[in-house]
C-alpha cells in the first residue's frame, strides 16, 4: 500500500520542468502531461484527466512481456503488485490477438509490452502535488527532502544540439503507388478503409531527449503528451488522441479521423475548421472507425450500453484541427479490464476496417515495423482504472544505436486522392521536423527523397 504526502506548488511549470530533468536520469520513466488547460478546449466531451501531470519513475519491479500470453501475464503482474503501473502496448501485439505477423524493419526495438511499478509516484492537479512512496523503500522525511532537492535544482541544463539528417523510408512515388494499390483492394471489397503510414528516420542521430521533448511540447501542446523511457529507448510524444480510458465501470474511447491545417488568420482558421466539420470524405472516414470502435467495445460491455457520445467533433490544436468522436460503454460485471483493453487493441483509428484484413495489408504495404508507434502508453491504478493514449505525432529514439524514427499516416478510402493523402502526412510531420531542425514541409511542395537523401 502506497503512502502519500501532499504539498502545494507556487510555480507549476517551473517545478514540472525540474521534475522532468530530474527523472530523466532513471532507467524507467513515464511522464504523462495533459498540458493543463488543453482539455478545456473540448467543450462537449469528457477528456478530463484525473491529474494534469503524472509521473512514475524508477522501478521496484518491472516486467517485459514478449511471450505469446502477454495480456494474461499482465493480469498476473497487476494482481501481484496491487499498485500503480506505468507502461505501454506495442502495435505488434496484434500478432498475439490475431493470426498476423510483423517482419518489417525495426530500428527502435521497444518491447512488445512493458510495465513497471514505480518507486516514486508524482500526481499533480492544479497546484496540488501528491507524492506516493512505498515505506519499505523510503520514509516520509526522505520524500520531503526529495521534493526540496527537485525544487532547488536548476530548471535548465546544458543541452547538446540536435545532430541528425532526416530521411524518408519511401519516396513520394512509392507512397502514391501504395495508395493506388490499396484503393484497388477497396474496390475489390477486401477493406473499406486502411491507415497507411510512412517512416521518417535518422541514423547516427544525437539529441537531448529532454530538450527535444520540451521543444516538441512547446510546438504542439496536446492532452496526451508523454516523455517515456526504458533504459536507452525513448518516446517523445505529442499525441492528441486517447485510445481507451476506464473510470469505475465506464469505458471511453476517442478516435481521431480527420485533419486540417491551421489558418494564417482567424477568419481562414474558422473556414478551415468548418470545412473539416462538413467534409463528406472526412466524415465517412470518421464514422467507419466509430463503428469499428463500437464493435470493439461491445465485446466487453453490458448489452445496449455502447453509446456514441459525440460524432464529428472538431477540436483545435496548435498545429492542426482534428475531427474527434467519442464512444462510451459500461464494462460487464466480472469482466477483467485487461481483457477490455485486449478486445479494443490495436485501436481502429490506426488500422482500418475490417480490422484484421487492414492489418494484413498494412504489413504488406508499409516498409517499417510500427512497434510502439500506433501502440499506447499510459497507466493502471490499484483499483483497475486506466488511461492510455494513441502513440502518434511522436519521436522515437534509441540512444544506444543512435537511431531516430517517427511515422505519420492517413486513412485511405475509396475517395482518397493520393497526392492529398501524401500532403496530409507531411502536415502531420511538420512539428517533428521543426523540432529536429529539418526543413519545414508545406503540403504541395515537391521534393525528392530516397533512402539516403536528407530532407
Amino acid at each position: 500500500m502506497r503512502s502519500f504526502i501532499k504539498t502545494e506548488l507556487q510555480d507549476i511549470k517551473d517545478f514540472a520542468n525540474k521534475l522532468l530533468h530530474w527523472c530523466s536520469t532513471f532507467e524507467n520513466v513515464s511522464f504523462l502531461n495533459s498540458n493543463g488547460n488543453v482539455s478545456a478546449s473540448y467543450e462537449h466531451i469528457d477528456v478530463e484527466h484525473s491529474y494534469d501531470l503524472m509521473l512514475g519513475v524508477d522501478s521496484v519491479s518491472s516486467c517485459k512481456f514478449n511471450g505469446n500470453n502477454a495480456f494474461g501475464e499482465l493480469k498476473q503482474y497487476y494482481t501481484q503488485t496491487n499498485d500503480w503501473l506505468f507502461g505501454h502496448f506495442s502495435y505488434d501485439l496484434k500478432n498475439q490477438i490475431e493470426k498476423l505477423t510483423s517482419n518489417n524493419f525495426d530500428g527502435i526495438q521497444f518491447p512488445e509490452m512493458y510495465f513497471f511499478q514505480p518507486r516514486y509516484l508524482f500526481l499533480l492537479k492544479g497546484n496540488h502535488l501528491q507524492v506516493g512512496y512505498l515505506k519499505q523503500y523510503s520514509t516520509e522525511v526522505q520524500m520531503r527532502e526529495l521534493i526540496k532537492t527537485i525544487s532547488s535544482q536548476p530548471a535548465t541544463a546544458n543541452h547538446q544540439p540536435v545532430t541528425c539528417s532526416v530521411n524518408s523510408r519511401i519516396t513520394k512515388e512509392k507512397y502514391i503507388s501504395g495508395v493506388n494499390s490499396i484503393k484497388k483492394h477497396i474496390r475489390r471489397g477486401d477493406i473499406y478503409e486502411m491507415n497507411f503510414c510512412m517512416e521518417f528516420f535518422a541514423e547516427q542521430a544525437i539529441l537531448d531527449p529532454v530538450q527535444t521533448y520540451l521543444s516538441l511540447n512547446e510546438v504542439s501542446q496536446t492532452p496526451f503528451s508523454a516523455f517515456y523511457k526504458i533504459k536507452d529507448s525513448y518516446l517523445l510524444s505529442s499525441s492528441p488522441e486517447r485510445f481507451l480510458k476506464k473510470s469505475g465501470n465506464r469505458l471511453l474511447s476517442q478516435p481521431i479521423k480527420g485533419t486540417a491545417r491551421r489558418g494564417e488568420n482567424l477568419f481562414e482558421d474558422e473556414q478551415l475548421k468548418s470545412r473539416l466539420h462538413f467534409d463528406e470524405k472526412e466524415r465517412n472516414e470518421n464514422v467507419m472507425i466509430v463503428d469499428l470502435v463500437r464493435n470493439d467495445l461491445s465485446r466487453s460491455a453490458i448489452q445496449g450500453s455502447v453509446k456514441v457520445e459525440e460524432l464529428y467533433g472538431v477540436y483545435t490544436f496548435r498545429q492542426v484541427h482534428q475531427m474527434i468522436s467519442s464512444v462510451s460503454a459500461e464494462l460487464k460485471e466480472g469482466f477483467h479490464f485487461i481483457d477490455a483493453i485486449k478486445n479494443a487493441f490495436p485501436m481502429g483509428s490506426m488500422t482500418g476496417a475490417p480490422k484484421v484484413k487492414a492489418m494484413e495489408l498494412i504489413e504488406q504495404y508499409e516498409s517499417t515495423k510500427r512497434g510502439l508507434y500506433s501502440g499506447a502508453v499510459g497507466y493502471i491504478t490499484p483499483s483497475g482504472d486506466f488511461d492510455f493514449n494513441v502513440v502518434i505525432r511522436s519521436i522515437l529514439y534509441n540512444a544506444s544505436d543512435k537511431y531516430l524514427s517517427f511515422m505519420v499516416g492517413s486513412a485511405i478510402t475509396s475517395r482518397a486522392n493520393a497526392e492529398q493523402e501524401y500532403d496530409e502526412c507531411l502536415l502531420k510531420a511538420n512539428a517533428m521536423l521543426e523540432v529536429l531542425g529539418a526543413h519545414h514541409l508545406e503540403p504541395g511542395n515537391k521534393y525528392s527523397k530516397g533512402d539516403a537523401q536528407p530532407v
